[in-house]
């Protein structure tokens, strides 16, 4: 039977992805990735020393050999120094999105080979099948747990060589595994805030990751500026863009005749420009690269479905194909359309690729 690294993070799902593997036969090596150093309270988020733990004993538990591998310096230079790129420059990363990318299915591949394992398993909610002669990727049969929109930049070279246990499962029936088998985390509560950023104060740890430049090592500033209106109007001060995000309504400290929402940031006038809620939504998105699931899915003037966020419901439109990349014009105006978000394309319960909003 063939041998499979899988990514255990501490957590109920990945720990059960280990079991469901082992029980088909499967000869498993279980691996944790330390990615941040962890010196404060860190209950919110995966990637707790206290999770490398739980891991470790789920492994040990199943008889599986197990492995903290540490990817450190790719984190930060991947992850953490992305992130605090985007936030300098105006835009809303997800940089759970680049650590699927550039860790899991990246450094962890390269892992895999080394250990002689033909696969990579990991406890993410979305199916793999066989779909025209190639892989194809769909949504999990629990939608509330759904996690194909963090997976959009897989292509063929990945989904062969990756499994994915519980795109089957609801999470009830994930916890009654663990609950039956006795892992310490059956109960374990689930992951909610960004590892690096524990306490959810986006800000803050971008100041802390750029030092007392604020500038990341790439000459930017950030610091206060003018609120402007769609006309260019000073409405009063802001703190700093790092602070602000597309379609923020709260701690803009300005009142007018209606509620004022962030329409855009404009980095090199450093201002934020405000306006009504209205004033929020467009029907064109915009992408500077196209990831594709399949070879072919993807298309100029192919009709299908998208979403600009994790939790938005994806809405139908149509891709069409720039000089300069891509854009996706939806049939309806969406709300709050956030540079540096992905948009990701889907037909019916299949992911067809997507890419970054510009």
């Amino acid at each position: 039977m063939s041998k499979v690294l899988v990514a255990m993070s501490g957590g109920v799902d990945s720990s059960v992805a280990a079991k469901l593997l082992v029980d088909a036969g499967y000869e498993c090596v279980g691996c944790t990735m330390k990615l941040f150093d962890q010196d404060e309270d860190r209950s919110k988020t995966c990637c707790s020393t206290d999770d490398t733990e739980d891991a470790r004993s789920v492994a040990y538990r199943l008889g599986m050999q197990f492995y903290t591998f540490n990817f450190k310096d790719e984190f930060r230079k991947r992850v953490i120094d992305d992130f605090v790129d985007n936030y300098l420059t105006g835009r809303t990363p997800n940089p759970c999105i680049e650590c699927n990318r550039f860790l899991k299915f990246g450094k962890l591949f390269d892992r895999a080979d080394e250990l002689g394992c033909e696969y990579v398993a990991t406890g993410h909610y979305a199916r793999i099948v066989e779909q025209n002669g190639e892989k194809g990727l769909l949504k999990a049969v629990d939608e509330k747990k759904d996690q194909s929109y963090v997976l959009y930049m897989l292509g063929q070279k990945e989904l062969n060589r990756l499994m994915l246990p519980l795109g089957e499962l609801t999470k009830p029936e994930v916890r009654r595994v663990a609950e039956e088998n006795g892992f310490v985390n059956a109960h374990k509560a689930e992951s909610q805030d960004i590892c690096f950023v524990p306490d959810g104060d986006y800000a803050t740890a971008v100041e802390r990751f750029c030092g007392s430049c604020g500038c990341n090592g790439k000459g930017r500033r950030q610091g206060p500026g003018n609120f402007v209106d769609t006309y260019g109007n000073v409405l009063g001060k802001h703190k700093g863009i790092i602070h602000y995000t597309v379609g923020q309504r709260r701690g803009l400290g300005i009142s007018g005749p209606e509620p004022y929402y962030v329409l855009k940031i404009d980095t090199e006038r450093n201002e934020v420009v405000l306006g009504a809620g209205r004033e929020l939504f467009s029907r064109e998105v915009f992408l500077k690269e196209l990831f594709h699931v399949q070879k072919e899915a993807l298309s100029d003037g192919l009709r299908c479905s998208a979403k600009i966020r994790y939790h938005h419901v994806e809405q139908p439109g149509i891709l069409k194909k720039d000089v300069e990349g891509y854009r996706f014009i939806f049939d309806e105006p969406q709300r709050a359309v956030t540079p540096g978000q992905s948009l990701v394309l889907y037909e019916g319960s299949s992911v067809l690729g997507g890419g970054k909003i510009i």
